[in-house]
């Protein structure tokens, strides 16, 4: 597989969740959105990483190892943040979490 294949497909998948992200209410869809996003990037330092000789193509492949692992610590406290929000507006939407004061 030629390595512009999977950058179209990175580019793709991250369009759709930068509009994702963008356009939807709801803060389970915005997440997920950037969620998609970087894994669109993952895949898109996958893809070239594949165009290099071996040790360069191992290192860019261990590398989004460590962005997935940073990305499920952030999924897990940015959830749990959002459940504390949810508890005390009864909403998942975006609009109304504007008005909050510290």
């Amino acid at each position: 597989m030629q390595a512009i294949y999977v950058q179209v497909l990175a580019l793709i998948l991250l369009s759709v969740g930068i509009a994702t992200a963008l356009c939807r209410r709801n803060v389970f869809f915005v997440l997920m959105g950037v969620e998609l996003a970087l894994n669109a990037v993952n895949l898109s330092i996958i893809g070239f990483s594949k165009t290099f000789a071996d040790a360069a193509s191992v290192t860019g492949q261990i590398i989004p190892l460590f962005t997935i692992a940073v990305a499920a610590a952030e999924a897990c406290v940015g959830l749990a943040i959002i459940i504390l929000l949810f508890k005390n507006q009864d909403s998942a939407d975006i609009d109304n979490y504007s008005n909050m004061r510290g």
